[in-house]
């Protein structure tokens, strides 16, 4: 009994910790220069969300090794040092080149014409000198531990942080200010919040994509008619979380688990099926490529994680976390869960907020995240 506990105890253990411990949330009403009203404002907030993020990030080269364990809550054998300096690497490519087009941005707002170009190294030592507001830091320092976290535990562990394959989406390639909406473990029963969601993205003529589980999508099915939930999902997109919300990389049966999904939604709902899957967690073994692309199939992963499943997150705060989000990566996918009743009014706050910043909400049915490389 003692083996099989400890046994239960560690795959809890293999399919959860990749997720962090404790979340980044932050009150942006705190923020002096927290209002976006145009694409200025955005770009100044942008600028500052980059130099946060940045400032927590050379304060974690600082940790000496030996007190990883303890900063990522893992055990010393599960830390993947490598790994965790790839992210890092690749993070200051991308700080140094959204800060560039912030500043690019703010000069044509300005009407000035020469922007000089920055380095790595130049935007370290201007991170180095900067001053950052304390709320932004702490909110900054929290999440750049759960991106090492996630860092430290892939590949062996894999999520949302690295790609296996060019088959795999990120978000990565989108334009400067381009999102998409996504929205995970649905449907909720008949009337619930998927209802509730998708009502107010329509009323923002809003085309995002749902990754469906099948067992949840087929009980739906048992409720309304396949006409009924055409009609609930006309103009979004639909695409397969997995038959359940299992672990697709320690998942024997993986493969028809995503198969027999889209292949029932297919059949329910054709004009909204896209051919892409979500895997939960993000998990997803590593030597899959070959059976996605075989089928056809893209990985559609994120970048913008707003944890509003937590019940520790609460709507505000997934909103505005969302929002910080946004302003650091300025481009991306982002992730919400319809089975919760937060999304319809983070995805409100989102749009109101920034419908004239010069934001692009990218539509599901043009199909540019799916496009198989």
């Amino acid at each position: 009994m003692k083996k099989l506990i400890l046994l239960i105890g560690l795959i809890s253990f293999n399919l959860m910790a990749a997720g962090p411990q404790s979340m980044a949330v932050i009150d942006r009403s705190q923020l002096s220069d927290a209002e976006i009203t145009d694409s200025a404002s955005f770009d100044k907030a942008s600028q500052l969300e980059i130099l946060a993020f940045a400032k927590a990030l050379l304060e974690s080269e600082s940790v000496p090794e030996s007190q990883l364990p303890e900063k990522l809550s893992l055990p010393a054998k599960r830390i993947d040092i490598k790994s965790m300096e790839k992210v890092r690497q690749h993070f200051w490519l991308r700080l140094t080149k959204n800060y560039q087009l912030a500043n690019i941005s703010s000069a044509q707002n300005m009407e000035r014409r020469v922007v000089k170009a920055l380095s790595v190294d130049e935007f370290r030592q201007l991170v180095q000198k900067a001053n950052v507001s304390p709320v932004r830091l702490a909110f900054h320092r929290t999440y750049v531990v759960e991106q090492l976290r996630l860092a430290a535990l892939f590949p062996k562990t894999s999520s949302e942080i690295s790609t296996f394959s060019d088959n795999e989406v990120t978000g990565e390639g989108f334009a400067d200010r381009q999102f998409v909406l996504t929205f995970d473990d649905g449907p909720s029963p008949e009337n619930g919040s998927t209802d509730q969601l998708i009502k107010t993205l329509s009323q923002h003529q809003l085309h995002a994509y749902f990754f469906v589980l099948g067992e949840s999508f087929q009980r739906r099915l048992q409720q309304q008619s396949k006409e009924q939930l055409m009609e609930l999902y006309q103009g979004q997109c639909v695409g397969s979380h997995g038959w359940q919300h299992k672990s697709h990389a320690s998942w024997a049966d993986w493969q028809n688990s995503v198969l027999e999904s889209l292949n029932l939604i297919s059949k329910a709902i054709p004009d909204s099926y896209v051919s892409s899957f979500r895997p939960p967690y993000g998990q997803r073994k590593a030597d899959s490529g070959d059976f996605f692309r075989e089928y056809r199939i893209p990985v559609v992963l994120w970048n913008i994680d707003s944890q509003d499943w937590s019940q520790k997150v609460n709507t505000q705060q997934a909103s505005d976390r969302v929002l910080t989000l946004m302003l650091l990566w300025r481009k991306g996918i982002i992730l919400f869960h319809d089975i919760h009743t937060k999304a319809p009014t983070s995805v409100d706050y989102l749009y109101s907020l920034t419908r004239n910043a010069g934001v692009t909400w990218q539509d599901c049915r043009r199909g540019e995240m799916t496009k198989i490389q």
